[in-house]
């Protein structure tokens, strides 16, 4: 009689840490990896913390007026949505 399906693979239940060597292997693996994906001295500069609305001297107008007009494009847009959404009169 044929089997509609194949019986399943065996499984290993051996653990990588179950030897020396093995763990060694993977310890080194674990190392390589840290070494290429978080290299030292590669962590971003802390972010300085800035408050858009308070009176302070470092903000220029540009930033300001940049970020006003952005805040009101985002408002007319809005408006304009809800606009369409109302039924005609």
């Amino acid at each position: 009689m044929i089997k509609p399906t194949p019986n399943p693979p065996e499984t290993d239940l051996t653990s990588p840490y179950e030897s020396l060597d093995s763990k060694k292997l993977n310890d080194a693996a674990d190392r390589a990896l840290d070494h290429y994906l978080c290299p030292p001295g590669s962590t971003p500069p802390p972010r300085r913390t800035r408050r858009m609305y308070a009176v302070t001297a470092d903000f220029k107008n540009e930033e300001m007026l940049a970020d006003a007009f952005e805040t009101l494009a985002s408002a007319r847009t809005i408006a304009s949505d809800f606009a369409h959404l109302l039924p005609a009169s």
